[in-house]
């Protein structure tokens, strides 16, 4: 996998800023066509029509739209344009990820699709155009991203806003969506300008403002540094102890990494010293009261953001655990999210990319296949939503459906567990 090189990285920088614009004034158009701002609906609307716009209501004051301040019945639907705009651009770009990755299913055939192949079938199921397509397909692979039972997703934007955001997706090189990286600068430049009027207002940050100027994206190199010397450190140990006649015969730095690689994992940030009495150790230390196998590891970032550390966490992982328990690629990706994992975040935009990067992630090494249930959960809470955890917003998994409250309960009980069982590797 390579890195966005940065004639591409300005690119996608330009297109998030122009989708987010063309995104939010559709979607403001759109849901001002459903009268939610409205204390009434309109005359014209059939019963579907009605009980979309009660739901979306609903949804708005979940999110922290409240009623207006001047006129008596009418809603403020600030929070819920933004998740509407947020969700119709990353269901194309998340399609166009799979698309070019291969990973495109066909839900009724179970094989990859192409674009063409998309355009094709739109006539058969009765949809617009490819992209539309594209997006079913995608949000029939990510349940928990794109959940069916979210109001928001029955929204359809104006024909000439939809039309802007696929020529924006569409006019993205091919390499954008095969970078390791590009996922996780995708949410920093959704929020480019919002964060420059975050910081030019020079007001007091809030729920509002926080995820706008937080959530910057951690390059690969600072990524690399810090896990190749904790759990590159945490392996190096092991293996050195085991075989210290492994050492005996180098006499760099580099030569020891390359003894102590893993396939596909180089280490190539893991730092060694010489001791006095002549041997080498890795320079962070052996983290001796750590767990003796990868399998029993609890790797926790409570800050995910869009899960750049768990990805690189993941990688390092499988490799170590098909080494230890001989294990094939898509055992050990699959035993890696459902036991070493875990990951906790404030904003539930940050928890959908993430829980779709560590999914891209698994799917590019092991192939598309069924996941198990992701310990990945966002912990906050809109503005103005009720305390407890029935207010969270989870994404759990690809196939069991948890609710909020459940999910919580259980991520609380393995943070209080995990003192027990050992320090945990925390990012």
């Amino acid at each position: 996998m390579s890195i966005l090189p940065t004639a591409l990285r300005r690119q996608l920088e330009r297109t998030a800023v122009d989708a987010r614009k063309v995104a939010d004034a559709g979607a403001r158009k759109a849901l001002e066509g459903l009268a939610v701002h409205e204390p009434d609906p309109y005359r014209y609307m059939d019963s579907m029509q009605r009980e979309l716009r009660r739901k979306l209501r609903v949804q708005a004051r979940q999110l922290g739209d409240g009623e207006s301040r001047t006129r008596r019945g009418a809603y403020e639907i600030n929070h819920l344009v933004e998740k509407l705009a947020y969700d119709q651009w990353h269901r194309l770009l998340f399609a166009r990820f799979l698309l070019e990755n291969n990973l495109l299913i066909s839900p009724e055939h179970g094989v990859s699709v192409s674009l063409n192949d998309c355009e094709e079938l739109a006539q058969t199921l009765g949809l617009r155009d490819a992209w539309a397509v594209a997006a079913r397909f995608a949000a029939v692979e990510l349940p928990e991203i794109f959940r069916a039972d979210d109001p928001a997703s029955a929204v359809e934007l104006p024909m000439e806003d939809r039309k802007g955001l696929k020529q924006l997706v569409s006019s993205l090189q091919a390499e954008v969506f095969t970078a390791n990286d590009s996922l996780g600068w995708c949410y920093q430049f959704w929020q480019t300008e919002r964060k420059d009027e975050v910081n030019a207002a020079g007001s007091k940050i809030g729920a509002d403002e926080l995820p706008a100027v937080t959530q910057l994206f951690t390059e690969d190199y600072m990524v690399d540094f810090l896990l190749d010397n904790t759990l590159g450190a945490w392996h190096a140990g092991k293996v050195l102890a085991a075989d210290p006649s492994v050492a005996n015969n180098v006499t760099t730095e580099g030569e020891l990494r390359n003894a102590v690689a893993l396939p596909g994992c180089a280490w190539k940030y893991l730092r060694f010293t010489v001791g006095k009495d002549g041997k080498w150790t890795p320079a962070a230390g052996t983290f001796d009261g750590w767990p003796k196998l990868a399998k029993q590891l609890k790797c926790l970032d409570p800050c995910m953001g869009s899960g750049h550390f768990v990805v690189a966490m993941f990688e390092r992982l499988v490799a170590m655990r098909i080494l230890e328990e001989t294990l094939d690629e898509v055992a050990a990706a699959a035993a890696v999210i459902r036991e070493n994992l875990f990951g906790l975040e404030i904003d539930p935009r940050c928890t959908q990319i993430a829980a779709f990067n560590l999914a891209l992630a698994a799917w590019r090494r092991a192939g598309q296949c069924k996941l198990p249930p992701m310990n990945l959960a966002c912990s906050g809470l809109a503005p103005n939503a009720r305390t407890g955890c029935d207010s969270l917003a989870v994404t759990t998994d690809y196939g069991e459906a948890w609710n909020d409250s459940t999910h919580c309960s259980r991520m609380h009980q393995y943070l209080a567990a995990s003192s027990i069982r050992g320090p945990p590797v925390v990012t």
